[in-house]
């Protein structure tokens, strides 16, 4: 037993010995490339748990790489995401912190996190939440932007109301659902198809995308607090602590 115990080790030593001599040397032949092979195997069917400790430390590795390139990218494109004119915002326009929403009227997750942004909104009255359209989950999710897209130029002030009603409704968002979602609050179907069929929304969701791409955003939601992308459904107490973070430091943890 303690013999096959220390073929791992063995293996090991022999990697380390190897390393360490000079190029021409350090190179192996095929059978001793085969037992190294066979003692690493042999190593991991017996301790397979280091297999979950390499795929969380990719796991791990992979996602600092992507906030590092969110980071950068916030930076070079911070007019567009903060201040964009095709954005709606929610809360206090002059709050201490903005809080941006990248989300699809057909994503469960979205659906999910509604009341993580209406508790957020409920109980911090200085935080500025910015609504940013990211249709990305096929041809309903465009048709219905588009209605969206229409009512934000007629209605505004009441888009808060529509937004909440088309991405909390039960059924899939599209051109139809999305149209009797406004006529509820008053836009008539005629007025909206006015300006659903200029170019205007074409250049909203393509500014969306190019932000989504340069930030490596793949789903929704996706939130930008201060210099990070925070990616998923990640909860009101989460976004809190961060809104706070940044009040504390200016960053979105201290």
């Amino acid at each position: 037993m303690l013999a096959h115990s220390r073929r791992p080790i063995a293996a090991l030593m022999m990697l380390a010995a190897t390393a360490a001599l000079p190029a021409p040397a350090r190179a192996l032949d095929d059978a001793q490339k085969k037992e190294i092979g066979a003692f690493i195997k042999e190593y991991l069917i017996a301790n397979p748990e280091i297999m979950l400790e390499v795929q969380s430390a990719l796991k791990a590795k992979q996602m600092a790489e992507q906030e590092k390139l969110a980071t950068a990218a916030i930076s070079d494109n911070e007019q567009a995401i903060f201040h964009s004119a095709y954005d709606v915002t929610l809360g206090n326009p002059d709050g201490d912190v903005t809080v941006v929403e990248f989300y699809d009227y057909n994503c469960g997750y979205c659906k999910r996190a509604l009341s993580d942004m209406d508790m957020i909104l409920q109980t911090d009255k200085n935080v500025r939440f910015v609504l940013k359209e990211l249709p990305i989950l096929g041809p309903d999710s465009l048709a219905a932007h588009r209605v969206a897209s229409a009512f934000r130029r007629l209605a505004p002030e009441k888009y808060g109301d529509f937004h909440r009603a088309l991405l909390g409704g039960e059924d899939r968002a599209d051109e139809a659902i999305a149209i009797a979602v406004a006529g509820r609050f008053g836009v008539a179907e005629a007025d909206l198809r006015k300006l659903m069929v200029d170019g205007d929304h074409d250049d909203e969701v393509r500014e969306s995308y190019t932000l989504a791409n340069a930030l490596g955003i793949s789903g929704t939601p996706t939130y930008v607090i201060g210099k990070e992308a925070v990616f998923g459904a990640v909860g009101a107490e989460d976004l809190a602590t961060k809104i706070a973070a940044m009040r504390a430091c200016g960053k979105t943890a201290c």
